[in-house]
């Protein structure tokens, strides 16, 4: 599975957010300036992820978004499933308990995708903003 634009986008909106905890909401505009990221899009993204509630927003004057959990409460699997559905490397379909496959090779393979498709997710799972925080700042090391 490869994460989209969107996905990457998403994480990077809300990693910003992190990155500077108890400030007054961001403008759309903000976020864009300091994640070099385009506008418009954004403002999808912001919305996709507002109503998967992982933001909340302010209108107005001073407007703009916050993260709606703290952001070790938030994973990266949360995230991405948001802006782009269940985490999983294709549709391929289930491969068959009993053994009997309908094409030679077919069944195992299916079976390898989900096990690719389950691993992608615990590590999304397993890593959440305030974890991506910690690196981005220097505090903690590098993913291998």
């Amino acid at each position: 599975m490869k994460v989209s634009t969107r996905g990457d986008y998403a994480c990077r909106a809300l990693l910003s957010l992190a990155l500077h905890p108890g400030e007054a909401p961001t403008s759309v505009r903000d976020i864009a300036e300091r994640t070099g990221l385009p506008q418009p899009y954004l403002e999808q993204i912001l919305l996709a992820l507002k109503g998967a509630g992982l933001v909340r927003s302010k209108r107005g004057v001073g407007g703009g978004y916050v993260l709606a959990a703290p952001p070790a409460a938030i994973t990266l699997a949360q995230i991405v499933s948001a802006v782009d559905g269940p985490i999983a490397v294709g549709d391929f379909g289930e491969p068959h308990q009993d053994g009997a496959c309908d094409h030679e090779g077919q069944c195992v393979l299916l079976a390898i995708w989900a096990d690719v498709g389950d691993a992608m997710r615990r590590l999304l799972e397993g890593s959440t903003l305030a974890d991506v925080a910690a690196i981005a700042r220097g505090e903690a090391p590098w993913p291998c």
